[in-house]
């Protein structure tokens, strides 16, 4: 028996249990002696933006097993209803997502938009209370930190490469701490890492059965990096050698121009020409209706416009396809004495401006300009006073940039447009130091993209004898994590994976507004949705 209430704006739903013969919750045998009956309150799911509560009518049973230590129980209601709880189970797990999705205030703050009412504590109760699955097998392990506070404390975060699922995090990124996880787990063979000394540590510690790999990203950054510390440091040459030799990137086309207010804007033109051509193709519609014998009260209905325009268009043909004739200004008496301060030398239209005004004339700048730009000797004159311009050519190096000049160095060359290559010629032209210092650079990212590790040897000898000292730090670096790295130019795993979790770790950790300790955070990192 069902009875449904609407009860101080909540939809309450009255029932009652109907199980026959329920069974004990420890000896699991059926009862039929009936103790007694109460009710349990229970809230579900919203229904049509009211909240619903349920009313059930429960009963309690004698255990009639001598040997159970249970004598009274309470029929349960499961799967629906857990025991002792106040909420059905669909509504607890919808908590739950919402408390994953947007942890405890936000939660609850979104709970109520839906109707279901609920506190911020118990949204975090429901996320606290989500069991942790076992790590299980783990074969190929990434492993990279992140910032609880930047400069501060930091994290670890341990990624299954084969599943791509976020398995663990530790509150640190000790050595002592990932070595200890590490060892728990003697069926690691490859671990994935950046190129910090504490993982590589860590890992021999802890793994040392399990091959390394460092990341290509972030020697391409440091890569990257070197190239832009060579380039600010050679500027004073590439500037110098390039002035002396007069190199310079197509000077015809970075010259300052000048740039004269067109006499219509290309937008006004564009709709200019979509409206004309729209009255054109109604005209011709007009024309085959009028030809089929329409009437014109009816060519007016049918095209949406009045009988007089109709009439109109037929009689006299399509309008406006001549230019508008020219309106009567109040500049009309001053446009001969603007023409002749034009050809005795006035350099511009704000000098003959300022000297009509003398004369009487209260029209603005805007006029005299629009006027002045029309006269056929305007063109030249403006050519004649910017050839001053030409006369100190630009190049390449008068907005030179290590931060955007390393991008040519580092790029794929089928990747660049032809200013881009002249640019980069030009700068490599200009200095022995940067023409080394680009081959070095684009023979290392050949290696990693085309995943040449074998090739690597080759490749720091040539670095070490280029005589560029960058290069030296760069070798003496790559010689103390050399096996990582020449797996890491091998094989196809790289960190990028990893990093990605990272990026969400900090989305989930700035909705929590940074305030959330680390069990909360581990709990929505592994139970994210």
């Amino acid at each position: 028996m069902i009875t449904i209430d609407l009860i101080d704006e909540i939809l309450t739903i009255s029932a009652v249990s109907t199980l026959m013969y329920p069974c004990c919750p420890l000896c699991m045998s059926h009862a039929s002696r009936v103790h007694s009956h109460y009710t349990r309150r229970i809230m579900d799911l919203p229904c049509g933006g009211q909240r619903v509560c349920l009313l059930v009518l429960v009963r309690k049973y004698f255990c009639d097993v001598t040997t159970c230590t249970r004598r009274i129980f309470t029929e349960r209601i499961t799967p629906f209803i857990a025991p002792w709880a106040r909420v059905t189970t669909r509504l607890h797990q919808i908590v739950q997502a919402i408390g994953l999705a947007t942890s405890g205030m936000l939660g609850a703050r979104l709970a109520d938009r839906l109707g279901i009412h609920t506190s911020w504590m118990t949204v975090l109760r429901r996320i606290m209370a989500l069991p942790t699955e076992a790590v299980g097998q783990v074969t190929q392990l990434g492993v990279d930190d992140f910032a609880f506070r930047r400069g501060h404390h930091y994290g670890t975060i341990l990624v299954n490469m084969q599943t791509h699922q976020v398995i663990d995090m530790l509150p640190d990124r000790k050595t002592e701490t990932v070595a200890q996880w590490m060892q728990l787990h003697p069926e690691i063979e490859l671990v994935s890492r950046d190129r910090g000394t504490d993982y590589a540590a860590a890992a021999r510690s802890g793994a040392p059965q399990a091959i390394q790999v460092a990341d290509r990203f972030h020697l391409a950054k440091n890569l990257t990096d070197l190239v832009e510390v060579i380039l600010a440091r050679c500027r004073a040459e590439i500037r110098q050698t390039m002035q002396s030799e007069e190199i310079s990137l197509d000077q015809e086309d970075d010259f300052i121009r000048a740039e004269w207010r067109p006499k219509t804007e290309p937008d006004e033109q564009q709709v200019g020409l979509a409206r004309q051509a729209e009255r054109h193709d109604r005209y011709e519609q007009m024309i085959e209706l009028s030809k089929l014998g329409l009437p014109t009260k009816e060519i007016a209905r049918r095209m949406g416009m009045t009988r007089r325009t109709v009439e109109r268009w037929l009689l006299s043909g399509l309008p406006y396809t001549q230019p508008r004739k020219m309106r009567q200004s109040c500049f009309n008496p001053y446009e001969h004495a603007a023409r002749e301060l034009w050809q005795n030398g006035a350099l511009s239209s704000l000098q003959i401006w300022q000297k009509l005004q003398l004369q009487g004339f209260k029209g603005s700048y805007r006029t005299v300009h629009r006027f002045i730009e029309t006269l056929p000797e305007y063109s030249k004159k403006v050519q004649g006073s910017m050839k001053f311009c030409t006369a100190v050519p630009e190049n390449s190096v008068q907005n030179f940039r290590a931060r955007k000049a390393v991008w040519l160095f580092v790029r794929d060359p089928d990747g660049l447009d032809v200013k881009e290559q002249k640019e980069l010629q030009a700068i490599c032209r200009a200095s022995s130091t940067a023409m080394t210092t680009y081959t070095l650079a684009q023979e290392f990212l050949l290696l990693m993209r085309q995943r040449k590790g074998e090739r690597l040897d080759e490749w720091l000898e040539k670095a070490h004898a280029s005589g560029v000292v960058e290069f030296d730090r760069l070798v003496h670096s790559i010689e103390r994590d050399k096996a990582a790295i020449v797996t890491g130019f091998t094989v196809q795993t790289n960190n990028g994976l990893v990093e990605g979790k990272v990026n969400k770790l900090k989305l989930v950790k700035r909705m929590m507004f940074g305030r959330a300790g680390f069990e909360l955070l581990r709990q929505r990192i592994l139970h994210a949705l």
